[in-house]
């Protein structure tokens, strides 16, 4: 993973040990989501419809998985284990993604006859990262101040994350017959399973007695008022009400996709465990 400075000083900085629980539970949830979609994302490398979108989706991806070390490093500071550890050498079932995040792309296999589905791509970029921008405002305000610089340090990007989908969205959903047809289609896909990347988990009542981030009512309410608006645009219906048709990967229930985006992902780590990364 590539190295982000660590928003902690050389002296770690504790939490109260009554609210430590939910802090890490929290940060696994953060860094967890950004890993599994950072990677869905670099599946489209070679693969995206145009080469500046090529370009312009390895960029996200990358900024992606630097959000994801981020998170890594907050945790390895609390004395979780090393980041790269945390990352790469996890099971399955210890992960705190959103099953919605680690769906593969589509059908095939990207060395093996790709068939993926940019419809389902785009809306689901789309809808995750403004979720993911209602949740850092939350967090930026957190109290953990390592965490919330770290919120602060992640939005300068996202913003520029959230004009390239919403572009995408809005041009694919207005356009005529297929484009239409399969964006309306994975809208209702996304949206049987993005009740999960909403979802605070079970410590999520935790998360809030300590003023970790907001209740998740609040998050979801935000979320939904921030992406009403380009429904409004496009002339389609809310899609709510929003599930969690694949399970909640908050409390560690996952897909096979998962064990197969696992498996490539600490594929070099496993092989050389000490190199330094």
């Amino acid at each position: 993973m590539e190295r982000r400075d660590s928003a902690m000083s050389e002296k770690p900085i504790h939490f109260h040990p009554d609210g430590q629980e939910a802090l890490v539970e929290l940060l696994f949830q953060l860094a967890d989501d950004d890993f599994l979609l950072a990677y869905r994302g670099s599946e489209w490398l070679g693969l995206a419809p145009h080469i500046e979108e090529d370009i312009a989706f390895s960029s996200i991806s990358q900024d992606t998985m630097g959000h994801a070390t981020m998170y890594y490093q907050l945790l390895e500071d609390l004395g979780c284990g090393s980041a790269d550890e945390l990352a790469h050498a996890r099971p399955a079932s210890a992960r705190r993604n959103a099953v919605l995040l680690e769906r593969a792309n589509g059908p095939g296999h990207y060395l093996r006859e790709p068939r993926y589905d940019w419809a389902f791509t785009v809306v689901r970029q789309y809808f995750y990262t403004q979720a993911k921008r209602v949740r850092l405002e939350s967090l930026t305000k957190s109290s953990y101040a390592p965490l919330a610089e770290v919120a602060a340090k992640i939005q300068v990007e996202l913003h520029y994350h959230l004009l390239h989908w919403h572009t995408w969205f809005v041009q694919l959903t207005n356009a005529p017959l297929e484009a239409r047809t399969r964006m309306t289609k994975a809208i209702q896909d996304v949206a049987a399973d993005f009740a999960g990347v909403l979802t605070l988990g079970a410590k999520g009542t935790e998360m809030v007695r300590w003023g970790l981030i907001d209740e998740e009512k609040v998050l979801t309410e935000n979320t939904i008022a921030a992406l009403a608006p380009a429904f409004a645009e496009v002339g389609l219906d809310w899609p709510m009400p929003f599930g969690m048709k694949h399970g909640n990967g908050r409390n560690g229930e996952h897909t096979p996709d998962l064990d197969e985006a696992l498996a490539t992902l600490s594929e070099v780590y496993r092989a050389v465990p000490h190199a330094i990364w």
